[in-house]
Parts: structure tokens; sequence; C-alpha cells
């Protein structure tokens, strides 16, 4: 458990600095941390921007770069929840369609906020938590066990309930009380997990949870994003909830709204580069099949 109580102890200290004093801090040992990515991880984030985006290999290095780097001040943020979380919109602000969440909330219908992996993530679901919706973040259980308690503690530190990705039920529990499930969808799930979608013009595996939850329950999906702007404030963008439809092809259904949830995320991308998540295998079970020749 030494690792949970060191972060907590490095999280006490973070707290103690101006925030631009940490942020700062964040951004010096993001650059130290780059020297130490695998050159194959390198060379993987630059070849998926140059294919996805068509850059110049040299604006492909550097997208890759600040992409990585930001996980500096992504870090501190977390470690100062205990103070941003008491004025949560000094350092974030919501836009978009906020009264239709708080609509469909006010109902108890529930609904589903789909998002990537671009941005402070962990930010966005606090940031929701303290504006008071009742905010279910769906996480992945981190090997160490230290670690796995305290980011949780933090969620929850922050008004978010945390379930397991294997907690299917609990979330169908909770959404039909009337909670908003949180689900990162643009990570690479196992071929058996997902379906094959068009995303930056090539055929990728996407996880297929939002529409597979939104179909079921009969509730709205609401794409979500978060940008850091060049002075570190974040604007947080809630767009138009969308409705699964549903016909006798519950497949096709999934199919088509999953779709639309990636394009959504490509668009984003394809407007902040540099937030999205490049050093992830993003086409990794689609190049393990052809390599096969199952594909």
């Amino acid at each position: 458990m030494f690792s949970y109580y060191g972060v907590k102890l490095l999280s006490f200290l973070i707290c103690l600095l101006p925030h631009n004093t940490a942020m700062a801090l964040g951004a010096g040992l993001a650059r130290m941390a780059w020297n130490f990515v695998p050159t194959k991880r390198k060379l993987l984030a630059k070849e998926q921007i140059i294919r996805c985006l068509g850059t110049s290999e040299a604006e492909a290095e550097s997208i890759a770069r600040a992409s990585s780097l930001r996980f500096g001040p992504m870090l501190m943020e977390v470690l100062r929840f205990p103070v941003m979380r008491t004025r949560m919109e000094d350092y974030v602000s919501i836009t978009g369609a906020l009264d239709e969440v708080r609509a469909a909330v006010a109902a108890g219908r529930g609904a589903i906020f789909a998002t990537s992996h671009s941005g402070n993530w962990e930010l966005m679901g606090g940031a929701f938590a303290c504006a008071g919706l009742p905010i279910v973040g769906v996480a992945k259980k981190q090997s160490a066990a230290g670690m796995d308690r305290f980011i949780n503690e933090y969620r929850a530190l922050v008004g978010m309930h945390i379930t397991y990705h294997t907690g299917v039920r609990e979330m169908f529990r909770m959404i039909d009380a009337g909670w908003i499930i949180g689900l990162i969808s643009d990570q690479d799930p196992a071929l058996r997990d997902g379906v094959i979608i068009d995303f930056f013009g090539q055929r990728t595996n996407a996880f297929t949870g939002a529409a597979a939850i939104a179909r079921r329950c009969d509730v709205p999906i609401f794409p979500v994003f978060i940008h850091r702007e060049a002075d570190g404030h974040h604007v947080l963008t809630v767009e138009k909830g969308l409705m699964v439809e549903k016909t006798d092809d519950r497949a096709a259904d999934i199919r088509r709204m999953t779709q639309t949830i990636n394009t959504r995320i490509e668009e984003w991308v394809r407007r902040y580069p540099e937030e999205w998540f490049w050093l992830h295998d993003r086409w990794k079970s689609l190049r393990n099949d052809n390599e096969k020749g199952v594909l």
C-alpha cells in the first residue's frame, strides 16, 4: 500500500502550491518523462497522426509530443482535486446542452455521456459532479491496488460514483434510477466486444457500450468533450442528446449510433489533435487479426 500513501503525500504537497506553479511543475516533469517514452511508441503515434490527419512528419512529431506532455498538468489537476473541488467553476466552464441534460435527470430518465481520451477526462467527470449532476464513472481497475484505491477515492471526493467496466448490472440499475453513466468510447476493445465502423477513413473496431446501454434503457446519449485553453482554463462542451433508433435489427441500431459517436469524436480530435491520446494503439485488434489472416 506504499503507493497509495506515497501519492496521498504527493497530493498534499501539490495542494500547498499555487495552481500555476503546480501546472508548471507538471509540464516540466512531462518534458523529462517524454525522453523515456519508448521510440517504438513514439513512432506508432506519429504514424497514426500522419495516417489520420495527413500531416507532415515534422507536424506529426510535434502533435505526438504535445499529446504526451499534457499528462503532466493533467496529473497535477487530479492531485489538486481536494482544493479544486470547492471552486471548480474557476477551472472549468460548462457550455452547450447542459439544460437538456438537467431536464433528463429531473425527469428521472438518466442519460449517457460519451467521451474520449481527449483533454483531461478525469477533470471532466469532477466538473460535472461538482455542477450537481449524478455522475457514474466507469473505470478500469488498476493493476496496482494502491493506485486503484487512490484514484477512485479522489473521483469520489469530487462527487462521482465509480463502478468498474465489468459492473454492467450496476450501470443498468443506476441509469434506471436517473443517474448519468460516463463512458469513454474511443478504446480498441476485443473484436468480440466491438463493432467495425469508419474512423478517420479507416475500418476501426469500436466500443459499443454507449449505444447498447442507451438503446436498452431508452435514454439519450450526450457527446461531451473538454478542452484546455491557452491560459489553462478548461471549457467542457455538452453536445445535444442523441436517441438510438430502435428497429427490429438491434445490431444495426447499435452500429449506426456507434458510428455517430465516433464521428463526433473524430470531429473533436481534428479540432484539437494535440489533446487526443495518440500513444494508444487504436487499431491493434484489427491489425493483429489481419496478420493472422482472419479479416
